[in-house]
C-alpha cells in the first residue's frame, strides 16, 4: 500500500525529477505559460506555488532559498520584482491548469499550465 506517499516518479531517479521540475518552474516564471503533460502540470503547480508564496517575503533570506531552486538570475529577479509583488494580496492559488487536448504521437493528455 502507498498511504501517504505523494508525488509522481515519472519513471526517473530523484536528481532527474529534481531537475525537471526547476527547469520547468524556470521557464513558467520566464514565459508565463507552459505546455506540458498534464501529470507534470499537476506535479509543477504547488512546486511553483511554494517558490512564489516564499518570493513574496521579499526579503534576503527568500531571496536565497528561491534562488536555491530558480538558478537564472534574470528570472529570479523578475520573480522578486513583478510576480511576487502581483499577488501579494492573494492567498495562494497563482496557477492555472487548462487541458488542451492530446498528444498525437501516445496520447497522452496535454496541458497549459499558466500564472492566474
Amino acid at each position: 500500500m502507498r498511504h501517504g506517499r505523494a508525488g509522481r516518479k515519472f519513471n526517473r531517479n530523484s536528481s532527474s525529477r529534481e531537475a525537471l521540475a526547476r527547469t520547468q518552474a524556470t521557464a513558467l516564471l520566464r514565459e508565463g505559460r507552459i505546455q506540458t503533460t498534464l501529470t507534470k502540470a499537476k506535479e509543477l503547480r504547488p512546486y511553483v506555488e511554494k517558490l512564489i508564496t516564499t518570493a513574496k517575503g521579499g526579503d534576503l533570506h527568500s531571496r536565497r532559498i528561491v534562488a536555491r531552486d530558480i538558478q537564472d538570475n534574470s528570472v529570479l529577479q523578475k520573480l522578486f520584482s513583478e510576480i511576487a509583488p502581483k499577488y501579494e494580496g492573494r492567498p495562494g492559488g497563482y496557477c492555472r491548469i487548462l487541458k488542451i487536448g492530446v498528444r498525437r504521437g501516445d496520447a497522452v493528455t496535454m496541458a497549459l499550465i499558466e500564472l492566474v
